[in-house]
């Protein structure tokens, strides 16, 4: 199985010194010395297009990666063909590190927009264990962080009704948006079907568009061909009993 099955672009078009995350107030500033070695680190970005597979389950890949712009997801499929998304990506976040530490992926990355992923061999990593502490704990923060969205998407799947998760995942994935700059104006296009929604909440396809449904006719989203329009987070977050992402300043690798 290949490592990575989209295209792969071993250009560096975006120097760290000069990345566009780095603006955003949401992310901590490195120092300079951690600068220097992400900047050493990193070997160039991937460049993907929509619905293209970017890591694929039990690919034994060389690299991790930091998404750079656009939206992907994690997610995992049965035998027969149905999908489970675990989670979903945008810019700031981490990908692969679960292959860079157990060696195999044990799910699959793909695309939802275009997107550009800064590329790092994973051969660096213990190198930025033993030499950088404060990059170090940002690695282990990130996964905490997963772990920490991941137990409360459990929770809705298990405990929430059909519209509370509706509700849940689309506030979630809002907030997400506006935290690294996604969202520009008083509303926000978040590029899912509802084929990733039902994929995401456990639901049917039939379930899953009366559930929008619902949410529509309250005012709350309008749905596109291939896109979710959020006209009200708050109430969103209110319909599911949601408190929100609650957190400050993050690590950016």
């Amino acid at each position: 199985m290949s490592e990575t099955l989209a295209p792969t672009s071993t250009a560096r078009r975006v120097p760290c010194e000069a990345c566009p995350l780095r603006a955003n107030t949401h992310f901590r500033d490195f120092t300079a010395e951690e600068l220097k070695f992400v900047s050493g680190f990193k070997r160039g970005e991937l460049v993907s297009e929509p619905a293209s597979m970017i890591l694929a389950e039990g690919a034994h890949s060389a690299q991790l990666f930091t998404l750079l712009s656009g939206w992907a997801f994690r997610f995992k499929t049965l035998e027969d063909g149905r999908r489970q998304i675990l989670n979903y990506l945008l810019p700031g976040d981490l990908v692969g590190l679960q292959g860079s530490v157990i060696g195999e992926m044990e799910h699959s990355v793909e695309s939802l927009s275009p997107v550009v992923l800064c590329v790092f061999q994973r051969d660096n990593l213990p190198r930025l264990f033993e030499n950088h502490p404060g990059l170090a704990f940002d690695v282990t923060w990130l996964a905490s962080r997963e772990e920490r969205m991941l137990d409360e998407n459990l929770l809705s799947v298990g405990r929430r009704s059909a519209m509370e998760r509706a509700a849940y995942l689309i506030a979630f994935l809002y907030q997400r948006a506006q935290q690294v700059g996604q969202v520009k104006g008083p509303r926000q296009l978040i590029p899912i079907t509802q084929q990733h929604v039902a994929d995401t909440l456990g639901l049917s396809i039939v379930h899953t568009n009366k559930t929008l449904r619902k949410l529509a006719s309250k005012q709350l989203i309008r749905w596109h061909d291939r896109a979710c329009e959020v006209l009200d987070a708050d109430a969103l977050a209110e319909v599911a009993g949601w408190s929100g992402l609650g957190e400050g300043r993050r690590p950016l690798i």
